[in-house]
């Protein structure tokens, strides 16, 4: 696909941005506290939320959104977002910077917004939020794009009392209907950063530059151990007796998992003749890409590859991927990323991961989800080498597959729009 043709997928995407004069209480013009923003060491868990403005902003403009993070906005993500959407406020103690004088504290966005939005993710992440948002007021809350892969009674209670609940793959909306959970407000709606649209497109030409790499000549590689290793990221944050366990998992399998991600690159190099980039989605990644998928290659494969020995961010990330041929990953959200972009992409999902790989055949794009304990290395090199062969076929399924998120994302907002008018 040439650039010419992503230019114009953009072009259709973009909307005017969200009015940072709408006035909160008024139907025609609300304020919605938008639970996200999970961590900042995850291009994935970034996307959540520039994802779901932008659908908020195409589906319903006059409504003005308050960001409620989990965390300050570090790694320079808050910018990030008050570029693409100038509008955007802010809870004031999460804030890495300055404030802006529109910049609300918590108590002050709870009692100003008419909603609360729990954005997409693993899982119900912000429940203790809409704990608190219960207890401050009886205004509705929903989730949008979740993965529920287990229901306590707490949970179920949560779920029952929510004005509406989207799961983000259907194996988390068959979990909620079998605990009673179900009805016109309960559906499939896929994960936000299906309509992601974030650039840096400067950044990503100048790391193309420096590289030598040419738009649609070269594809993009993603890592992943089996277990994100937040031991060492966030110490404290699991339990001693996990860390043993779980290292020596991803020990067992780094090889293995990752002698198959090495097959389809050695592959695209040798029979396209384009480069290979290999990035990382999570920051610990960058101490894995060179020992696990750079050092092991032939020479003749290293001489045509980049390891990336940096982390990047969700808007240089995508205007790089949708310059790509293509992106191969072991992550779930590179992958979507490049989709949303205009880049046909393959998810080589690891048992470890949790259900949202789903949203794969669930939009149509199962071919594209592969098991990587299942999935040859060969059988994984020639899924990409068929996207180079007939790129008019990779795109009519990519293409297909962003619609139905479009149309999913439409129908999701019209919903929430019809509750709050309700109340």
């Amino acid at each position: 696909m040439s650039c010419t043709r992503r230019d114009a997928l953009s072009a259709l995407i973009a909307a005017p941005v969200l009015a940072a004069a709408a006035r909160p209480g008024r139907r025609d013009a609300p304020t919605i506290l938008l639970r996200s923003g999970w961590q900042t060491e995850n291009i994935g868990d970034i996307a959540h939320t520039p994802g779901l403005i932008a659908v908020l902003e195409r589906h319903w403009p006059e409504a003005e959104v308050i960001l409620w993070p989990s965390r300050p906005l570090d790694r320079g993500v808050e910018p990030m977002l008050r570029a693409r959407f100038p509008g955007l406020r802010l809870i004031r103690e999460q804030q890495v910077g300055e404030p802006r004088d529109d910049d609300p504290t918590l108590d002050e966005a709870i009692a100003a917004a008419d909603l609360l939005l729990h954005g997409s993710g693993p899982s119900i992440v912000g429940a203790s939020s809409i704990r608190r948002w219960r207890a401050a007021t009886d205004k509705p809350f929903g989730l949008f794009g979740v993965t529920i892969s287990v229901i306590s009674d707490a949970t179920r209670e949560m779920l029952s009392a929510a004005s509406f609940v989207f799961t983000r793959e259907t194996r988390s909306l068959a979990l909620v209907n079998e605990f009673g959970i179900a009805g016109p407000d309960v559906r499939f709606v896929p994960d936000a950063t299906f309509a992601l649209d974030l650039r840096d497109e400067e950044s990503a030409n100048r790391l193309m530059t420096e590289h030598g790499l040419l738009p649609g000549r070269f594809a993009c590689f993603v890592p992943r151990l089996r277990y994100t290793p937040y031991w060492e990221m966030r110490p404290g944050s699991v339990p001693e007796e996990r860390i043993a366990e779980r290292s020596a998992i991803n020990e067992r399998f780094a090889e293995e998992d990752h002698a198959k991600l090495r097959e389809s690159l050695i592959a695209w190099v040798r029979e396209t003749g384009g480069k290979a980039l290999i990035v990382p989605e999570m920051t610990y990644q960058v101490d894995i890409l060179r020992p696990l998928v750079f050092d092991p290659l032939p020479d003749d494969v290293k001489a045509m590859t980049v390891p990336l020995d940096r982390y990047w961010l969700t808007d240089e990330a995508a205007s790089v991927y949708r310059q790509a041929a293509a992106v191969v990953s072991h992550e779930c959200h590179s992958p979507i990323i490049a989709l949303a972009g205009g880049t046909p992409a393959i998810y080589l999902r690891q048992p470890t991961d949790t259900w949202k790989g789903q949203m794969y055949p669930d939009l149509g794009l199962g071919d594209w989800m592969m098991d990587v304990e299942t999935a040859a290395g060969p059988e994984v090199a020639a899924r990409l080498l068929a996207i180079h062969t007939d790129p008019d076929a990779a795109e009519a399924r990519r293409s297909g597959a962003i619609d139905q998120a479009a149309e999913r994302f439409r129908w999701g907002v019209s919903t929430v729009r019809e509750r709050h008018t309700e109340t």
